[in-house]
């Protein structure tokens, strides 16, 4: 008798699911991609700002005016027309055959290298194997500071895109390694900002 009620129980059970598997059933139905529609939501919410904010440039942080990056329109500014602005080319730019070296002591890594004026202080302290402190490498933080001892930084090394540091402060002697080339033999203490 138990034999033939486990059977038909079982029997059931497996009727009940073919007839499950085989019946139409309802759709599920795919909601629309709505990920456009955020994004312009979240644009209409957030003011626009006349400065760029660090690490939003995707979300349209900044508040460029379209007529700002290659737009059209008249040309503004102080050149007279037909004049062309020169721009000032980087000191990367110099052949390595064309660029002079300069002396520059380490002072915390205790060596004086030689350090060409078309190379970074930074890469010229990684290229001798050394520890030194670094985030952006492109003049936009403070953390691969470091300060001139011979006087103000300016007078020593030229600044590739520097953004951080004020005129006291390269007064002082202050430097970003990571922008900074040399122009003189100079004294340089490493891991040092205002």
């Amino acid at each position: 008798m138990v034999e033939v009620v486990g059977l038909s129980i079982g029997l059931l059970a497996v009727l009940v699911m073919v007839a499950l598997h085989f019946s139409p059933g309802t759709e599920r139905v795919i909601p629309d991609d709505i990920s456009q529609d955020i994004l312009e939501h979240r644009a209409e919410s957030v003011p626009e700002t006349d400065f760029p904010e660090p690490m939003n440039r995707s979300i349209g942080g900044g508040a460029v005016p379209g007529s700002a990056v290659g737009g059209g329109g008249e040309a503004e500014g102080e050149l007279a027309e037909g004049e062309d602005e020169e721009e000032e080319q980087s000191p990367s730019a110099i052949p390595d055959d064309e660029a002079e070296s300069f002396e520059v002591e380490y002072v915390k890594e205790g060596e004086t290298i030689e350090v060409k004026e078309n190379e970074t202080l930074l890469d010229a302290g990684e290229d001798e194997g050394w520890d030194l402190p670094y985030a952006c490498r492109q003049g936009q933080c403070v953390s691969c500071g470091g300060q001139v001892t011979d006087g103000p930084s300016e007078d020593y090394v030229t600044h590739d895109g520097q953004e951080m540091l004020s005129e006291d402060e390269l007064g002082d002697g202050y430097t970003l390694t990571c922008v900074a080339y040399p122009t003189a033999d100079l004294t340089l203490e490493t891991s040092e900002t205002p």
